[in-house]
């Protein structure tokens, strides 16, 4: 049982700030490792949301590497489901590429 004062784990707070990404928006792993203080985390906050993808809760397909490509996409069911879950938000996806991916990222640190 955790104690009342204790901290949260990482990967718990990694999962606290991806659920508040909006929909047809993306971030980083880098973007939120950075906003939890953790600048140079952001593999963790790939395992992170490698562990995530079967968690309803948890929109995984909304973070993506620093250049908008879909580097966990083989991490989710089926042969395109990231690409299509991002397609169905508005989200144009080419050669498992973000296009323009700029107006679609989200940054934590300037929106939380």
């Amino acid at each position: 049982m955790k104690a009342k004062n204790e901290e949260p784990n990482f990967f718990t707070k990694v999962y606290q700030v991806a659920q508040q990404i909006p929909y047809g928006r993306v971030t980083s792993y880098g973007a939120i490792a950075s906003y939890l203080g953790a600048k140079r985390s952001a593999r963790m906050v790939g395992w992170a949301m490698n562990a995530a993808h079967q968690m309803e809760a948890i929109p995984a397909h909304r973070v993506v590497n620093r250049k908008g490509l879909l580097t966990g996409k083989h991490h989710f069911e089926g042969t395109n489901l990231m690409q299509q879950l991002l397609e169905s938000e508005g989200i144009i996806v080419k050669d498992n590429q973000i296009i323009n991916f700029e107006n679609y990222f989200w940054n934590p640190k300037d929106n939380l």
